[in-house]
């Protein structure tokens, strides 16, 4: 049995993606176990980590330095042991290096990033972006079903120093980067808990991912 564990840093949309987690993995046919969990030894002897975040870039990084351990045992059991990552919405964010949410914060830095406010070309496009949003894979990665619409709410987004690093784009008023990936760490920014099948079938994905 897999064990996925789903970070809980006080915040963040816990139950709805525990629920859409568990629904995934029956589909995919994978046998699993999902641990809303702040404890490190939890977060270290799981097989996948999921990450998921609404709110501030700070508070989410906050809420994570707070439990003591945790930040330590998710980049041992990532960085050292190679289990697969998913950061959702904020917790995708806080991958980045730094975050500039009210001020200049320092995240996680397993993407070479910076999260910032989006600024759409088109005047009419409103920020924060709400809402549902067709989202178009850049490059072929296995977390991604192909070009589907997902749910989004976030007035930040991420701009990867490497391009490659952005794996789907959407628009709005311009290119926002929706989806991350660099080897076993991915995040996207909408929230597949809330996108129906397109996110259910990322969420398959994920789960029975090797």
């Amino acid at each position: 049995m897999q064990t996925v564990a789903l970070i809980d840093y006080g915040s963040g949309n816990l139950h709805s993606a525990e629920r859409a987690l568990r629904r995934a993995a029956l589909e995919a046919g994978v046998t699993c176990e999902i641990r809303i969990t702040d404890l490190p030894e939890t977060i270290g002897q799981a097989d996948r980590i999921v990450l998921p975040g609404v709110g501030h870039f700070a508070d989410c990084k906050a809420g994570l330095s707070a439990r003591h351990g945790v930040i330590e045992a998710l980049e041992e059991a990532v960085l050292a042991r190679g289990r697969p990552f998913l950061g959702i919405c904020v917790g995708m964010q806080v991958l980045a290096a730094r975050g500039r949410e009210h001020g200049d914060h320092e995240g996680l830095g397993l993407i070479d990033a910076v999260v910032d406010r989006i600024a759409p070309a088109d005047p009419a496009c409103r920020v924060p972006h709400v809402g549902w949003n067709l989202v178009e894979p850049a490059v072929s990665h296995p977390l991604l079903p192909g070009a589907a619409a997902f749910y989004f709410v976030h007035g930040y987004a991420m701009k990867p120093n490497d391009p490659s690093d952005a794996i789907a784009i959407a628009d709005h008023g311009g290119p926002l980067t929706a989806a991350v990936a660099r080897d076993h760490v991915a995040g996207v920014q909408f929230h597949p808990e809330k996108s129906q099948e397109a996110g259910l079938e990322l969420l398959r994905r994920y789960c029975a991912a090797a």
